[in-house]
């Protein structure tokens, strides 16, 4: 047991049943909860849904020879991560060094950072991780001045091994990335030429190039993936004999970057990576409009196919006019930046039965949400949302429930999250 598994449940932890307070979560489940002992709002994970999307994309990357290091921060819940590593994911990716440290106190031990590391009391604590042989670590640079400021700090404190840099390729009006082949194959040339970095690859995110399927964002999409392998091949002379890592792949488009990379000479030594953390619960909304592999997408019908595994519940608190219901969930609770909830049924309890609701919500304040329907809800009934990015769905909750499957109350599981 680790110490996370060892904490107690608390009041705190909003949507539990009042009961499960000073309890693990051993504890609790062993007593058989059903989900109309949380209080609402609450979003609730599909067990079920979960393990299909998880066996679905490990198949799918082995079949391509891709490895996986799924983006942690979708969900920071080490109970998730563990499904997907246990899957045969090589690692867990995170965006920043905070997450990288609530990681390793977690007992995740191999790790990519997908961004600069140049925070100095961040790099000292990384410097003392670093003893540990078994801890693998990889991070990107995208500018010679990123390179200085790590050597700096590096120097200044010693470092056991040298420090894993992929060099980071991006695009006109896209994220963080140098700009050019030329501009990266000098970040890489001064990366290879440090004494306490190491040159380990090339990295990119091809998700900030585009936000649909269309043809000219799948182009520039694709174009940008053959420019990460023209670089890759630029800097093949100033690689040590060490693993390398290629690695790119969001949740949109890993699709195409498999593609691509299947034009690619591969050796044992290097990593093709995708990224994708999303895919664990997919989504019904921005996810379920972009990904190659949503149960709707228009694919042959024995592609594979992501289903979504997460859904909000919220109660009807207030009907103060015709057509109008508020309910109890509003943007502490829900995610909205990609999408507002969408009213998918409604009940008289948790449970159900469910019926079909033809509504949407119009707008959210901090704990409400404004459900515009001709059909009429009652006070007190229950109204089934789904949601979209999950990115913005996990950190709102400490504790979210998992059901044996979208037909089941039954409570399963608690997956903690640690924003």
């Amino acid at each position: 047991m680790t110490h996370a598994d060892a904490e107690l449940l608390t009041v705190r932890d909003k949507g539990l049943p009042l009961r499960a307070a000073g309890m693990t979560v051993e504890d609790f489940l062993a007593t058989e909860p059903r989900l109309d002992e949380f209080w609402t709002p609450v979003i609730v994970l599909d067990d079920a849904a979960m393990t299909a999307n998880v066996a679905t994309m490990a198949q799918w990357c082995a079949e391509r020879g891709l490895d996986l290091m799924p983006h942690g921060k979708t969900t920071m819940a080490p109970a998730l991560w563990k499904r997907q590593t246990d899957a045969g994911a090589i690692g867990i990716t995170f965006a920043t060094m905070g997450q990288v440290r609530t990681a390793r106190d977690l007992g995740v031990d191999s790790v990519m950072l997908a961004n600069a590391a140049v925070d100095r009391p961040a790099l000292a604590w990384l410097v003392e991780e670093l003893a540990d042989p078994g801890f693998r670590f990889v991070c990107w640079a995208d500018s010679i001045a990123t390179v200085d400021a790590m050597e700096e700090a590096l120097l200044s404190t010693g470092t056991p091994r040298p420090v894993d840099v992929c060099v980071e390729l991006g695009g006109a009006g896209g994220r963080t990335g140098a700009r050019s082949i030329e501009e990266a194959v000098r970040v890489a040339e001064r990366i290879a030429a440090s004494s306490v970095l190491r040159l380990a690859g090339v990295a990119g995110y091809e998700g900030s190039l585009a936000h649909d399927r269309s043809a000219v964002a799948l182009a520039a999409v694709r174009a940008y993936l053959e420019s990460q392998l023209e670089l890759h091949a630029a800097i093949t002379p100033l690689y040590d004999d060490g693993e390398l890592f290629v690695t790119a792949g969001g949740s949109a488009y890993f699709d195409v970057v498999a593609d691509v990379w299947a034009t690619a000479d591969r050796d044992d030594r290097t990593h093709f990576t995708l990224r994708s953390g999303a895919y664990i619960v997919h989504d019904d909304g921005f996810y379920r409009g972009i990904s190659p592999f949503d149960e709707g997408a228009a694919q042959p019908e024995t592609s594979p196919r992501f289903v979504n595994a997460m859904h909000g519940l919220a109660r009807v608190v207030s009907a103060p006019e015709s057509g109008l219901a508020l309910i109890d969930g509003g943007k502490r609770d829900l995610p909205y930046d990609e999408g507002l909830p969408i009213p998918r049924s409604w009940s008289t309890a948790v449970t159900g039965p469910w019926e079909p609701l033809h509504a949407e919500v119009s707008a959210m304040n901090d704990q409400h949400s404004y459900v515009r329907s001709e059909q009429p809800l009652a006070i007190g009934s229950v109204v089934r949302l789904g949601l979209s990015h999950p990115c913005t769905a996990f950190d709102k909750w400490r504790v979210l429930p998992v059901v044996e499957s979208a037909d089941s109350d039954r409570v399963v599981d608690l997956v903690r999250t640690y924003f």
